[in-house]
């Protein structure tokens, strides 16, 4: 048995090594802490994303792009700081698969919402309970992929929607907030409330920028307003300034929408320079698709333009401005829409989903290296959706580009659309070279067989990747 001392000396060893051991873990602890705080310090806070859609834009309606009527001192400040692509293109010149393809990064034959609206033609027509049934079914598919702000998620972005927004309320989409309550709402079909934005000021936005900027947490905002959309109602101090011109009505009309909408952006960017932001919010700038306004008819457009293959379809100019990252440049390039996903997720350190068709260019906008792409793919299909399981049902177009030369290839889909006359357009393959005929006036499949053959296995090649990709 151990003596009394003897026993009090081993009970100080104990508490002496104890209290050690515990200076030790503590002494660790707080160096670890210390070490995430120096660490969480060094990492970059994620940018700010701000998301800019104009709706049925011309891709030379600007005054940076070379137009000498059309004013939009906006847009030509941020093209001018930032990168911009004067050869972007949209692979569906129609809004509702247009937008869905710049939230999802899918092709439109990817994520299934191919057109606007069901088959005028379902029984009981547009106010049937079978064709209020199909509209649900078509929103029902945003459910099945995911969406940029559910993505953004991941690195604790705050999300907002306003503008056009088809696919459901803001929540479907996977925004926090929003304004568009969707279908079945009155207005749900392009976006009810979300639609005010611009037109009626753009506070809702502004508001959200300052909430999540004292909330210390990064934003995305998409911004898609239904500008310089029909219908063309501009302001009149606007509208005077092209009225002078000896221009026809529907044409000054648009114009001054362009102009309109042009403001809108720089109140936004203005807002971003006030609160200390704009280093580093990364605004992406796209079109949906082109527009050609019809001269004798108010508020329509004319063919080769919206809805068609062609680049007064496809084509617009695609601005990333991050100043304290990218340098400005003009750049020759072509890229697509399909790329503004992955290359958003790449800013924000995010991992690009395996299954999206895009290239995140992140890398290159911040070094300027040349962009590794060799063909941009689109594909046409007719305003109205036959078949909801089956893409191909309404096919009416692909096609692709591939260094200067673009193939237009027609299908035999069901042309279900108050469009008829691109029935006219549904014709034998149509080759054009874009280096000297970029408004696609002189067909060259006939002078060049061997390159039609060449760019049509390209096409089915890309088809049948991405088919293989399908989200299910």
């Amino acid at each position: 048995m151990l003596s009394y001392e003897r026993k009090i000396k081993q009970n100080l060893l104990r508490l002496t090594s104890c209290a050690i051991v515990l200076f030790s873990l503590a002494s660790c602890a707080n160096q670890t802490k210390q070490n995430v705080i120096t660490h969480a310090a060094e990492q970059p806070a994620p940018p700010n994303i701000l998301l800019i859609l104009s709706d049925d834009h011309a891709w030379n309606d600007y005054s940076f792009m070379g137009h000498e009527i059309v004013n939009t001192p906006s847009l030509d400040s941020l093209a001018n700081e930032g990168v911009t692509f004067s050869k972007g293109y949209v692979p569906t010149s129609l809004c509702r698969p247009s937008l869905a393809t710049i939230a999802t990064g899918l092709y439109a034959s990817q994520h299934g919402i191919t057109g606007n609206d069901p088959s005028r033609e379902t029984p009981g027509g547009k106010k049937g309970k079978e064709y209020q049934q199909l509209r649900s079914q078509i929103i029902a598919k945003i459910d099945e992929v995911k969406t940029l702000p559910e993505l953004l998620r991941e690195k604790g972005y705050a999300s907002l929607q306003t503008g056009k927004w088809w696919e459901g309320s803001y929540e479907r989409g996977g925004f926090d907030e929003g304004m568009t309550k969707g279908f079945p709402n009155p207005g749900g079909r392009h976006g009810d409330e979300g639609l005010k934005i611009g037109r009626e000021g753009v506070d809702t936005i502004t508001r959200f920028i300052d909430k999540t900027h004292e909330a210390n947490k990064p934003f995305f905002v998409w911004y898609a307003p239904f500008m310089p959309h029909s219908p063309h109602t501009p302001p009149k101090r606007i509208l005077s300034k092209y009225e002078k011109y000896d221009l026809p009505e529907s044409i000054a009309k648009y114009y001054a929408m362009i102009e309109w909408f042009d403001e809108t952006n720089g109140e936004l960017f203005s807002h971003l320079e006030k609160r200390g932001l704009k280093d580093n919010t990364l605004i992406v700038y796209v079109s949906d698709n082109g527009w050609i306004t019809n001269p004798k008819q108010t508020d329509r457009f004319l063919p080769k333009s919206k809805q068609s293959p062609n680049e007064s379809g496809v084509r617009t100019p695609i601005i990333y401005s991050l100043p304290n990252k990218f340098k400005s440049s003009f750049r020759q390039e072509r890229v697509s829409s399909i790329d503004i996903v992955p290359t958003i997720l790449g800013a924000a350190g995010i991992s690009v989903p395996s299954e999206l068709p895009g290239i995140n260019l992140y890398d290159n906008l911040v070094t300027g290296a040349d962009i590794d792409r060799e063909l941009i793919f689109g594909e046409g299909f007719a305003h109205d959706m036959d078949d909801l399981d089956d893409v191909e049902s309404t096919l009416l177009y692909r096609w692709v580009i591939k260094n200067d030369w673009k193939l237009i290839v027609s299908y035999d889909g069901k042309n279900v659309s108050y469009q008829k006359y691109h029935d006219e357009f549904l014709v034998g393959p149509r080759l054009y070279n874009l280096s000297n005929d970029e408004y696609e006036e002189k067909n060259l499949a006939a002078k060049y067989p061997e390159k039609v053959g060449e760019l049509k296995k390209e096409i089915e090649q890309w088809y049948a990747l991405e088919e293989r990709k399908l989200i299910q």
